[in-house]
């Protein structure tokens, strides 16, 4: 199976869709090298990055379902290499 490094970046606008965004992340636990959250509470926000290990397909998946979450945007970028 080829896999490819990416990391999701995550911008989170209420805590409406917590529940839903960490239920996708746990389904997701075995391609997840890591996750780092940083709490912005300035501004109402949290940030979140999720490093990948994980077939194209899997990630896209992922990012995909965490984009169409109430109040949750995202960002995907890959490594050049494989």
């Amino acid at each position: 199976m080829d896999t490819r490094i990416a990391l999701i970046g995550i911008v989170l606008d209420s805590t409406r869709s917590v529940d839903e965004l960490n239920r996708l992340l746990s389904e997701y636990g075995s391609y997840i090298i890591g996750r780092m959250g940083i709490p912005y509470r300035e501004k109402n926000l949290s940030i979140i990055s999720i490093a990948m290990d994980a077939p194209a397909d899997a990630i896209s998946a992922l990012s995909g379902k965490l984009g169409m979450l109430p109040g949750v945007s995202t960002k995907t970028i890959y490594a050049k290499t494989k």
